[in-house]
C-alpha cells in the first residue's frame, strides 16, 4: 500500500468552477482555467469538500484528485533532478469528464519568514511557471477513477519545467485541467503544498552556517478518554486496541520515538504522555471489556506497547501531560480547584507505570495556551515552568524560552514552541474544530509536507540559531510513513550541521532573557469547553464531595472511601479532557458516563419497602424501616419523611450504617388522625445528597392523636357544661313558678257530696 499523505496530500480538496446545470450552458472560466478562489492546501485537507468564491456560494464538485506519493519530498544535492508524484482521479460528479491533463506549476521562492508564515496559513500565488500539461485520460465516467503518474524536471528548458535554479521554498501546485459534457475547458481540482529545495541536485552541499538552530523535540502520546471503569476495566469502545497494536497510530509513534532516541537527534527529544493513557493502557494489559460488546481484543497489545514505552522512557526526559489532558482554562474559568489539582497529580501514575519521574514541577496545557488566572491558579500548587505556543506570548519575539512574574512566588519559565512548524504539523487554522463542530482528530490525517518545509527553512536558509521547539499534535494522526519522514528530515538536519539538538532540561535551566506577558487567543477561547459542561461538572463534583463526606472507615475489613471516589473524581475530569475542545457532545457524553457511576454509588443505599401495610397502634407508634448499605464502606445517612396529613416526624438521629450490612430503625412519629394514609420516605447524607429511591409505606392507623383526644375531651366537658346549665335552668324555673302561687289557695273548702 502506497504511503498516504504526500507533499500534496493523499486526498485532496476538488476545486472547480460553477456549472450551470442546463445541457447548452458553458461551463467554467474564460481566462486560462484560474479558479475564482485559492486552492486549498492539499497538505492540510482531507476531505472532499467544496470552496466558494463568494460567501454562500459553493463551486461545483467534479474531481477528487488522490495524491498518495511525491518524491523526492525535500530536495538535496545528492537527490534526483526531477519530481515525481502518483496517485489517482476519480469523478465524483454527475457527468463525465474528457480530456484530463495535469500540470505542476510553482511560485517565487519564499525568502522571509512572512512569506512562509502566509503561505501556511492559506495558499500563495504559485503560478509564477506554468509548464505544459501532461495528458491523464481521455475519459473519465461517473463514479470512475483511473492512476497517474507525473515526473517533471526540476530545471532545464523542458516544455514541462519546473525551472528551479537556486534553493529556496518553493509554492507548488498540481493543477488539473478537464471538460466536463456539456461545458468548456475548467479547472478541476487544485492542491498547493511547500517544496524546500536545500540545495539543487548534482551541486555543491550548503555549508551548514556557524550558528545552528537549535532544535527540541516534545512527542506527544495522548488520546482521547476512553476508560469507563478502571476495576473491572470497561472500555467506552474498542478502537484504541488497534492504535496501539502494529500498524496503529500509538505504536507508529512509539516506534518513531524510538527511531529518534537512537540517532544525534536523541538528545533533544523529549516525551510527553498523558497519565489517563497510561491509566487505560496499564488497564487494558490485565483484561478488559468493552461497554456492550464483552471482551476486548487488545489485552496483548496494550502489555507489549505499555513495556516498550517503559523501557524507552527509562533515563530519558519524560513530560506529564495534565491528567486526562484536561483543559486547565476551562477547569479555572469554572473555579474547579478540586479537579484542577487532580489533573496536576498524573505525574504519579508516569511514575507508576513507567518507572521514571517526569520533569517537576512543568506543565504543558493544551493548545499550549494560557490567561492570567489560570496561570495563577498553577503557580499556586508549584508550577514553576510552562510549555507553551508562541500565540500565547505577548510582544516578545524571538522563539527562545521567557519569564513571566507573578504577582507571589517565583518567575515562571515558559519554553515556546515553534508555530510556524508544529501549525504546519496540525494544518490550517480553517481546517480546525470548532465549536459545535464534532470532528474528531483521528479521522483527519495531515501530511507533514509543509512542516518539513517550514523546519527547512528554520535551520537552512535563516542561520539566526534561534530556538526551534518542534511538537506535533496531542492527538497525531499522520500515518507511519510521514512521521518518518519528519524525523528523518530533523536527522539529516542535526547530521549536516544545520540544527544542534538542545535538551529541555537545558531550556528550562537558563535563565531566560527576555519578561513576557500572557496571550489568549481569542479562537481559543472559543474552543474551550464551554460553561454549560463545566457547570454541570461542578454541581457533579460537588455532590460526589458531599458523598465522600459521610464515608467512613472505622474498621479494618472495609474498605477505603477513596477506593470508591477517586475514580468518579477522574471520571468527572475526562469530562473537561482537552480531547472536548471544540466538541461539546464529546464532553456531554464523558459527563454522563460520570453522573451514572455517581447515581450507581448513590442507589447502593436504600430504604427498604414493606411488602404490607404498617399498622400503627397507638398515637406515637414508631414507624420500622429496614435500610440497606451495600457499599464497602460505613455512610451515615438520615431519614427524612416528607410532609404528610396526618402524621408529623420527630426529630431524627444521624444513623451509621455498617459496610455490607443492614439495619432495622424505628422512626418516632406522632399520628394526628386515624386511617389509611402514604408516607413517603427517603435517605439522605448529613450534607442533604439523596441516597437511593424514594420509598412509598402504607400506614394504617386505628389510634387518636394527641389533638383527637384533647378536641374529644372538649367536647365531652363542653356537653357536660350545656346539660348541667340546662338542669340548672329548668330547676330555677320550676321554683319560680312555685314561688307565684297565692296564699288562699289553700283555704278552700272541698266540696261535699250529697246524701239522701
Amino acid at each position: 500500500m502506497k504511503r498516504l499523505l504526500s507533499a500534496l496530500a493523499a486526498a485532496g480538496v476538488l476545486l472547480v468552477t460553477t456549472a450551470s446545470a442546463a445541457p447548452a450552458a458553458p461551463v467554467g472560466p474564460v481566462d486560462g482555467g484560474r479558479l475564482p478562489v485559492r486552492p486549498a492546501p492539499a497538505t492540510q485537507v482531507w476531505a472532499t469538500r467544496a470552496l466558494s468564491s463568494q460567501p454562500g456560494q459553493q463551486s461545483q464538485v467534479w474531481l477528487r484528485l488522490d495524491v498518495e506519493e511525491m518524491t523526492p519530498r525535500v530536495i538535496t544535492a545528492d537527490g534526483p533532478d526531477s519530481i515525481t508524484i502518483s496517485g489517482k482521479v476519480v469523478n465524483v460528479g454527475d457527468r463525465a469528464l474528457e480530456d484530463i491533463e495535469l500540470r505542476l506549476e510553482r511560485g517565487q521562492p519564499l525568502t522571509s519568514e512572512e512569506q512562509v508564515r502566509k503561505a501556511l496559513r492559506e495558499p500563495t500565488d504559485a503560478e509564477v511557471v506554468q509548464p505544459n500539461f501532461t495528458p491523464v485520460t481521455d475519459r473519465l465516467e461517473q463514479n470512475e477513477s483511473k492512476p497517474f503518474r507525473l515526473t517533471v524536471p526540476l530545471r532545464g528548458t523542458d516544455p514541462t519545467s519546473l525551472r528551479i535554479t537556486e534553493p529556496g521554498i518553493y509554492p507548488i501546485l498540481a493543477n488539473i485541467n478537464g471538460v466536463p459534457d456539456y461545458g468548456g475547458r475548467a479547472r478541476l481540482a487544485a492542491l498547493s503544498t511547500l517544496l524546500p529545495v536545500l540545495a539543487m541536485p548534482g551541486g555543491q552541499a550548503p555549508t551548514p552556517p556557524a550558528n545552528p538552530a537549535k532544535l527540541t523535540l516534545l512527542w506527544p502520546l495522548a488520546d482521547r478518554p476512553r476508560l469507563v471503569n478502571g476495576n473491572p476495566a470497561v472500555l467506552a469502545d474498542d478502537e484504541l486496541a488497534g492504535s496501539l497494536a502494529m500498524g496503529g497510530r500509538l505504536y507508529g509513534l512509539l516506534m518513531a520515538y524510538e527511531s529518534a532516541l537512537t540517532s544525534p537527534l536523541g538528545t533533544g527529544v523529549c516525551l510527553a504522555v498523558d497519565p489517563d493513557l497510561l491509566r487505560t493502557v496499564e488497564a487494558m494489559s490485565q483484561g478488559y471489556e468493552v461497554s456492550g460488546q464483552g471482551a476486548g481484543k487488545g489485552k496483548s497489545a496494550a502489555g507489549m506497547w505499555r513495556d516498550r514505552l517503559r523501557l524507552l522512557a527509562a533515563g530519558r526526559c519524560v513530560i506529564a501531560l495534565p491528567d486526562a489532558d484536561a483543559d486547565l482554562v476551562a477547569l479555572s474559568r469554572a473555579e474547579l480547584t478540586g479537579l484542577l489539582d487532580l489533573s496536576l497529580a498524573g505525574a504519579e501514575v508516569v511514575r507508576q507505570v513507567l518507572g521514571v519521574q517526569p520533569t517537576s514541577g512543568l506543565a504543558w496545557p493544551e493548545d499550549g495556551v494560557l490567561d492570567q488566572p489560570t496561570l495563577a491558579h498553577l503557580t499556586a500548587r508549584g508550577v514553576t515552568s510552562l510549555v507553551l505556543d508562541q500565540s500565547a506570548v505577548a510582544g516578545t519575539p524571538g522563539t527562545g524560552p521567557v519569564r513571566f512574574d507573578v504577582a507571589e512566588g517565583k518567575p515562571v519559565t515558559a519554553v515556546r514552541v515553534d508555530g510556524m512548524v508544529s501549525d504546519a504539523l496540525q494544518g490550517a487554522a480553517t481546517t480546525r474544530p470548532v465549536a459545535g463542530v464534532t470532528t474528531p482528530s483521528e479521522t483527519r490525517p495531515v501530511s507533514v509536507q509543509n512542516a518539513l518545509a517550514a523546519l527547512t527553512f528554520r535551520a537552512g536558509f535563516q542561520s539566526t540559531g534561534q530556538h526551534v521547539v518542534v511538537a506535533p499534535p496531542r492527538r497525531w494522526n499522520a500515518p507511519t510513513g510521514e512521521v518518518d519522514l519528519l524525523l528523518r528530515t530533523a536527522k539529516s538536519l542535526v547530521g549536516g550541521g544545520f540544527a544542534t539538538p538542545v535538551a529541555l532540561e537545558s531550556l528550562l535551566a537558563a535563565p531566560p532573557e527576555q519578561t513576557a506577558a500572557l496571550s489568549y487567543p481569542v479562537d481559543a477561547g472559543a474552543r474551550e469547553v464551554p460553561p454549560t459542561v463545566t457547570a454541570s461538572v461542578a454541581e457533579s463534583w460537588s455532590r460526589l464531595h458531599q458523598l465522600a463526606e459521610s464515608m467512613s472507615q472505622p474498621d479494618a475489613a472495609s474498605a477505603e472511601p477513596a477506593d470508591l471516589i477517586d475514580p468518579l473524581r477522574l471520571a468527572l475530569l475526562r469530562a473537561v479532557s482537552g480531547a472536548w475542545r471544540g466538541n461539546e457532545d464529546g464532553a456531554r457524553a464523558a459527563l454522563a458516563v460520570g453522573r451514572t457511576q455517581l447515581d450507581g454509588l448513590r442507589d447502593q443505599v436504600t430504604v427498604t419497602e414493606p411488602n404490607s401495610p404498617i399498622l400503627l397502634g397507638s398515637g406515637d407508634s414508631p414507624i420500622p424501616l429496614s435500610i440497606k448499605n451495600r457499599l464497602d464502606v460505613r455512610v451515615t445517612v438520615r431519614i427524612v419523611i416528607e410532609d404528610t396529613p396526618g402524621i408529623v416526624a420527630k426529630d431524627l438521629t444521624d444513623i451509621e450504617l455498617p459496610a455490607r450490612g443492614d439495619r432495622l430503625v424505628r422512626v418516632p412519629v406522632e399520628v394526628q388522625r386515624s386511617g389509611r394514609f402514604p408516607v413517603h420516605v427517603r435517605l439522605v447524607t448529613t450534607s442533604g445528597v439523596e441516597l437511593g429511591g424514594r420509598a412509598r409505606l402504607e400506614v394504617s392507623s386505628s389510634a387518636y392523636g394527641t389533638i383527637t383526644v384533647v378536641i374529644t375531651g372538649l367536647a365531652g366537658a363542653a356537653l357536660v357544661l350545656l346539660s348541667a346549665r340546662r338542669i340548672y335552668r329548668r330547676v330555677r324555673a320550676a321554683r319560680a313558678a312555685s314561688a307565684q302561687v297565692p296564699n288562699d289557695a289553700s283555704e278552700v273548702t272541698p266540696e261535699r257530696s250529697s246524701t239522701s
